[in-house]
């Protein structure tokens, strides 16, 4: 299918503290779990795209040749204005082209989504979110929690053999 990613990984990139720990997320459990257990190839804003690239066409590239975007819900990805770049581009790609299949990850109680995009809120209401709950992070490493198991649920099927 012409496609080198099974995920396009969107997150906050301030750094605050609670970016900390979606950082930690991000870099370290899940390439971790998906990568290294589950066999998947990710693209990571930060860790995939290079200094010196253009990153407003390296993310869209990198989205395109991506089967599906993860995005990273938190209360800073919804109130931060800036870097939403890729965000709208994701978005755009799956609702308009309807080319790319979105997984929203809810790192925390969002509550009320009111405050996030039209966009968002349409998938969420078509699919839903799979929400991470502390005490994922006792044991975050292991593929076989629920949450881990719905987040494989939604990846494209791997191309390893067993």
């Amino acid at each position: 299918d012409g496609k080198i990613y099974d995920a396009y990984v969107i997150y906050p990139k301030n750094h605050t503290s609670e970016a900390n720990f979606v950082e930690y997320f991000v870099y370290q459990i899940m390439p971790d779990i998906l990568e290294n257990k589950c066999g998947y190839k990710l693209c990571i804003y930060g860790r995939d795209i290079y200094p010196g690239e253009d990153a407003a066409s390296a993310i869209e590239k990198r989205m395109q040749k991506s089967r599906r975007l993860i995005i990273l819900l938190t209360h800073q990805l919804i109130n931060s204005k800036e870097d939403a770049y890729d965000q709208h581009i994701a978005l755009y790609n799956a609702l308009i082209q309807n080319d790319t299949k979105v997984i929203l990850l809810e790192m925390e109680t969002i509550g009320t989504y009111r405050k996030l995009q039209e966009s968002l809120r349409f998938i969420i209401k078509q699919q839903g979110t799979i929400k991470w709950k502390e005490e994922h992070t006792v044991h975050p490493q292991s593929p076989n929690s629920k949450f881990w198991k719905q987040v494989r649920y939604h990846m494209p099927l791997t191309r390893r053999s067993s």
